[in-house]
C-alpha cells in the first residue's frame, strides 16, 4: 500500500474557493482504479493548513493518477496556496501476523 500527504497553506482569502475545488474532486478521485481512501482535513491548529490523505493499493495506480486530468485540476487550483505544497510518498510495509502467546496462570 501507498500512503500519500499532500499538505497545503491556503490564501486567507482563497480558502473558501480551494476547499470547494478540492471537495468536488474528492468523489470521482476516490472511484480511481486503486484507491483506497481519499479524506480531505483541515489543521486543528491553523485552518489555512490542509491536507489531502490518500491510500493506493499501488505505486502504479498512484502514477496514473498523479498523470491524470483529475490531477491536474488539483494542480490549477494550487495557484491558491499561500506557497509550494508538500507532497509526501510512503511505502506502508505490510503488517507482520502474530500468532497470540497462550495465556499463562499463576498459581
Amino acid at each position: 500500500m501507498v500512503l500519500v500527504i499532500l499538505r497545503m497553506k491556503v490564501i486567507a482569502e482563497k480558502r473558501g474557493e480551494l476547499c470547494q475545488t478540492i471537495t468536488s474532486l474528492i468523489g470521482p478521485l476516490r472511484t480511481e482504479k486503486g484507491c483506497l481512501r481519499c479524506d480531505f482535513c483541515q489543521s486543528q491548529e491553523d485552518v489555512k493548513e490542509l491536507h489531502l490523505i490518500e491510500e493506493w493499493d499501488t505505486r502504479d495506480n498512484l502514477c496514473r493518477h498523479l498523470n491524470s486530468n483529475l490531477f491536474q485540476v488539483l494542480r490549477g487550483a494550487m495557484n491558491l496556496l499561500q506557497g509550494p505544497y508538500e507532497l509526501r510518498i510512503h511505502d506502508v510495509l505490510p503488517r507482520k501476523r502474530t500468532i497470540p502467546r497462550p495465556l499463562t496462570t499463576v498459581e
